[in-house]
């Protein structure tokens, strides 16, 4: 079956969060100091991240991403991808992390049935990657980048947020890489996730300037969505690879997003910069049926309205102005991305 919202739009992909906590304090996505960390007994089981998934897709969602955080610091993740692997009707698996697990990790994903992954890589100068994390070591994510090839997935995709003054600099060194590579660099303008990230429109560089900056060096043809539903615009480049921007600000897809959220601790979410989501882990725990949480699921997307990055948009462009602090959204590090 196909369920749909209020405008139409089917559910079809389930973006499921397996922890909140994360190895690296990145300046675009981590909260202050007094956000409430979950407790392991908050978290829902893979067991019960199974039984959810399971309805979702019965449902008609046809491909699940796990995310966080940082899902590889939750322990033995590979046994919920081979819990998930399994679903009848599920056609694609997929991973989002920031990569600093990932070459110790790589080979059981694989083996479990994980089926792509999607890296994290804002920078590829050592000092400014710690400075963008906090924590991290760059050296220790190309390592993942290449126990992941090595592994067999394909395609690998790195995610590179842009931010204006932090690393607009390197967007041509960061897709010479990714072509040297062999990987699918997908840009993404920064955007106003979470809380805390004190975004403006000043910070953010824009989908044509990224553009521009490519095309300064390698011609591109656009190919579009796939599935015309997927955030980034694809593009080719004329001698060969792939590479995708997400205009998350200036040109959102609101009209065409399918995806719904569980966070960490068992609530759906229909939206990236919802303020609240619906609480399923107290229906899983208090021993409802699969069709009372079919029933329920059906109920909250149906009546989905949210098309929040069309309306920021809508603001700034009319010139009306928009402060991202007049709406108290969930922490990106509690919903995942």
């Amino acid at each position: 079956m196909t369920l749909f919202d209020h405008f139409r739009r089917p559910l079809k992909d389930l973006r499921i969060s397996v922890t909140d906590h994360c190895n690296y304090r990145c300046l675009y996505c981590m909260p202050l100091d007094d956000y409430v960390w979950f407790e392991k007994e908050e978290l829902l089981t893979f067991e019960e991240l199974t039984r959810v998934a399971n309805v979702f897709v019965r449902l008609g969602v046809e491909s699940i991403r796990l995310t966080g955080g940082e899902p590889l610091v939750r322990k033995d993740l590979h046994k919920l991808v081979q819990q998930l692997s399994t679903l009848q009707g599920l056609k694609d698996l997929s991973l989002t992390t920031n990569g600093a697990l990932l070459a110790e990790k790589a080979g059981a994903l694989k083996a479990a049935g994980l089926r792509r992954i999607s890296i994290s890589l804002d920078t590829l100068k050592p000092e400014r990657f710690r400075e963008i994390t906090k924590k991290g070591n760059l050296e220790e994510v190309l390592a993942g980048i290449a126990a992941a090839q090595h592994a067999g997935f394909r395609p690998i995709k790195i995610n590179t947020v842009i931010m204006r003054g932090v690393n607009d600099d390197e967007i041509l060194d960061l897709a010479d890489f990714a072509r040297a590579q062999g990987l699918i660099i997908r840009f993404i303008e920064y955007m106003d996730v979470g809380n805390v990230t004190a975004w403006s429109l000043e910070k953010t560089v824009t989908k044509k300037e990224i553009l521009q900056a490519i095309q300064s060096r390698y011609p591109v043809i656009e190919t579009g969505r796939n599935a015309n539903r997927a955030p980034a615009i694809e593009y080719h480049f004329e001698d060969g690879g792939k590479m995708g921007v997400i205009g998350s600000v200036t040109e959102p897809f609101c009209s065409t997003c399918s995806r719904a959220r569980l966070t960490a601790d068992g609530k759906m979410v229909t939206c990236l910069f919802a303020t609240n989501g619906f609480d399923l882990k107290s229906m899983v725990r208090s021993g409802c049926s699969d069709e009372e949480l079919t029933q329920t699921i059906i109920a909250v997307w149906s009546a989905r309205v949210d098309r929040y990055s069309e309306q920021r948009w809508a603001a700034i462009a009319s010139g009306a102005g928009y402060s991202p602090q007049n709406q108290k959204k969930i922490e990106m590090i509690t919903l995942g991305g």
